[in-house]
């Protein structure tokens, strides 16, 4: 499969690659190498916040005011795995069921696999793709795992965080560290009549936390479509000021997993088996072993 040949409209081999690449194949790797100079153009939007804010009723709402301003878009949408089974859901198709089908939507599941962080490890090469394949516009929804979840500050261009009426403790989630990463905030459920108290809180906290920086606080309603005019206009002007630099965090992780996977991939597997079995039989030091096989 050569990489000019995944394009935007079409979205079965678009799908093919993803999973190629999700799968870390050589194959996937080889499209990924080829992917990169095509890359660039694309808008990448973080939507991150609790679980039930109504993060994916959000996307959903502003999927078709988003296809007629800025062409054939993209979700990548990451969903929780379990950790007994280590399945997920990834329900997001049935939550935006009415633009799935839609020929310049693609929308794409990926599941965390124990990552931490509200993303995929595999987030990075996802987005990657889904640039090199014409996309100008991708929605980058998190898993929604908590108030550490802020691994989407680095993957994304800007970030929106998603919050529903009473989002409880406003001092423990100003230091949990959430309401720190995001570009502009939405209280979605604006139908309930405590939201309007909410927004206020909300943008209380953020006068006292930063005196320089002002973000935008919108209400919204995702089943009404209140206020979605005017967070569209307020992404409009974060479109026009992307921040390249963001993704270096992202990318220097990349790089270590890569160099870690390499390493890896030089060692035999008995002998990786080997040296856990005598490490948790005390009889060896992973540190030493770890430090010879780096010398080696």
């Amino acid at each position: 499969m050569a990489v000019l040949e995944i394009t935007w409209n079409d979205p079965r081999a678009l799908a093919r690659a993803l999973t190629l690449v999700e799968s870390g194949t050589p194959e996937g790797q080889a499209l990924l190498r080829d992917a990169f100079p095509h890359t660039g153009q694309a808008f990448t939007l973080g939507v991150t916040g609790p679980p039930g804010s109504g993060k994916s009723s959000l996307i959903n709402r502003l999927l078709e005011e988003t296809r007629q301003r800025w062409g054939p878009l993209a979700v990548l949408a990451i969903d929780p795995s379990s950790s007994f089974t280590g399945g997920a859901l990834l329900g997001d198709r049935v939550r935006m069921q009415q633009h799935a089908g839609q020929p310049d939507v693609f929308i794409r599941s990926m599941a965390t696999r124990g990552q931490l962080g509200g993303l995929a490890a595999a987030t990075a090469d996802a987005l990657l793709l889904l640039d090199a394949a014409g996309f100008r516009t991708i929605f980058l929804e998190t898993a929604g795992v908590g108030q550490n979840e802020i691994d989407v500050v680095g993957a994304a261009d800007a970030t929106l965080l998603v919050l529903a009426p009473g989002f409880g403790d406003a001092v423990q989630t100003l230091k949990a560290g959430i309401l720190e990463i995001a570009d502009v905030y939405v209280v979605n459920k604006a139908d309930r009549p405590e939201a309007e108290q909410t927004a206020r809180q909300l943008q209380e906290m953020l006068t006292l936390a930063e005196k320089t920086r002002q973000r935008p606080v919108i209400l919204c309603s995702a089943l009404e479509g209140r206020g979605v005019a005017e967070l569209m206009e307020v992404l409009a002007q974060l479109r026009g000021r992307k921040r390249p630099t963001r993704q270096a965090e992202l990318w220097r992780r990349r790089l270590r997993q890569l160099y870690c996977e390499q390493m890896l991939a030089r060692l035999p597997e008995e002998a990786l088996e080997r040296a856990a079995h005598e490490v948790a039989l005390r009889r060896a030091n992973p540190y030493e072993i770890v430090e010879s096989w780096v010398r080696s």
